[in-house]
């Protein structure tokens, strides 16, 4: 196990428009689409910060518990996600707060920009955990299973407080965790990897 937390900065990986405009359920795009969607990227460009913290664990899967050492958890499904994996990661991700006071400022202005914001996001905040994980899978020699997050499948959402308590994500990335456990920024993530060697 290594107790340390890991801090990456990355820069903006590339943007799959299709990806966004998939988010944002738009089937076809005619050019009013296309417009506003490279609208709005303009006005996003430079204002997203794209940070990950994380820790490695030791793991042991015994059922439907998972063991990390320093805290487990009770999740069929997570268990047989992990299953044949002795490590883990513990990752916190964000795009940073710019974008949800966009998106909260388009809300009221001009709902259809807010609601491209928001997959821009989406795909921002899955394109950063992408990269991280390719990253991390390559510099280790190791492949990581899928990301699995608090809140899906059978994994309690209150899952996240062991997670923040490890991560600290408030002071290394600036992602917080209110009472009811929801994220802030909006597109952060938080996930748990299995690693094969």
């Amino acid at each position: 196990m290594n107790p340390e937390i890991h801090i990456k900065s990355y820069q903006a990986p590339p943007v799959d428009e299709r990806e966004i405009l998939r988010y944002a359920g738009c089937r076809a795009s005619d050019e009013a689409i296309v417009t506003l969607l490279q609208k709005s990227l303009a006005e996003v460009d430079g204002r997203l910060v794209y940070n990950v913290c994380y820790r490695e664990f030791d793991l042991v899967v015994h059922d439907d518990l998972c063991d990390f050492g320093v805290f487990s958890c009770r999740s069929e499904k997570l268990a047989a996600h992990l299953y044949g994996c002795r490590r883990a990661l513990l990752m916190g991700a964000t795009v940073g707060v710019e974008l949800d006071r966009l998106i909260a400022k388009y809300g009221r202005l001009a709902p259809s920009r807010a609601l491209l914001l928001q997959a821009i996001g989406a795909e921002r905040i899955e394109a950063l955990c992408d990269r991280f994980c390719a990253d991390y899978a390559a510099k280790n020699g190791v492949f990581l299973r899928s990301r699995f997050s608090p809140g899906y499948g059978d994994l309690p959402l209150d899952t996240q407080r062991s997670i923040f308590a490890l991560l600290d994500p408030e002071r290394s990335i600036g992602l917080f965790l209110n009472k009811s456990l929801l994220m802030s920024p909006s597109k952060s993530v938080t996930a748990i990897i299995g690693v094969e060697s």
